[in-house]
Parts: C-alpha cells; sequence; structure tokens
C-alpha cells in the first residue's frame, strides 16, 4: 500500500502561506517564492531579536548620560560612583528613571558621587 501525502502537504503549505500574508506580488500566493521569503523572514527576525538588545542599551546609555550631564557628571563616573557604592541597578531602570522621574534620578547621582568620594578618599 502506498502513502499518499496529502494532508501534511497541504499543512506543511498553509503554514508558510499563513505566515506570508502580508507580503507583496507573489510572495504571499505563490508557495514556491512565499516559501523562500518566509525563511529569509525568519532568519532576519532570529538576527533582529538579537539586535534589539543592543540598540535599546545603547539607547539607555545615551539617556542616562543626557540625565547625569544635567547633574554635572559624565556617564562613565557616573556608573563608577554606582558600582563603588554599591547600587544594582539596571541600566533599562536608570534610563527610565532618567525620563520620567528626574527627581529620584537626582538621588542617584548624589548617591554616586558620594561613592566616588569614597572610592577616591
Amino acid at each position: 500500500m502506498r502513502i499518499k501525502r496529502g494532508n501534511n502537504r497541504v499543512g506543511r503549505r498553509k503554514k508558510v502561506m499563513t505566515l506570508a500574508r502580508g507580503y507583496y506580488l507573489t510572495k504571499h500566493n505563490c508557495y514556491r517564492i512565499a516559501k523562500l521569503q518566509v525563511e529569509r523572514s525568519l532568519q532576519f527576525a532570529f538576527r533582529d531579536r538579537r539586535a534589539r538588545k543592543r540598540t535599546m542599551r545603547t539607547l539607555w546609555i545615551a539617556r542616562i548620560n543626557a540625565a547625569a550631564r544635567l547633574f554635572e557628571m559624565s556617564y562613565s563616573q557616573f556608573m563608577a560612583g554606582l558600582k563603588a557604592a554599591g547600587c544594582d541597578l539596571d541600566r533599562k531602570v536608570m534610563a527610565d528613571m532618567a525620563v520620567r522621574d528626574r527627581e529620584g534620578f537626582g538621588d542617584l547621582v548624589k548617591l554616586a558621587k558620594k561613592g566616588l568620594a569614597a572610592k577616591t578618599a
């Protein structure tokens, strides 16, 4: 008895065509081309999930730097002071504080200045 692959083939193609919804031209309705595009899109998605983490970190650093400079302190001094003071907040939280809670960030800067003073003394 021979095996016919009707349901499996239909299911596999349907999965690819569902992922290809919204693509232009034949990329959304021609299986052969849609399969190539979906494969390529999934590679980009995998790569860019990691790239997003890098770009978000640079954004957080830029925001922290800008806010620290309002209090006459550079980013590197600020981070060194916080490390010396034993503060273990991550950059995401500090960037959010820099944007939304200026007074709280000012307290962090004071803490960093104390940490730097203790480190140099």
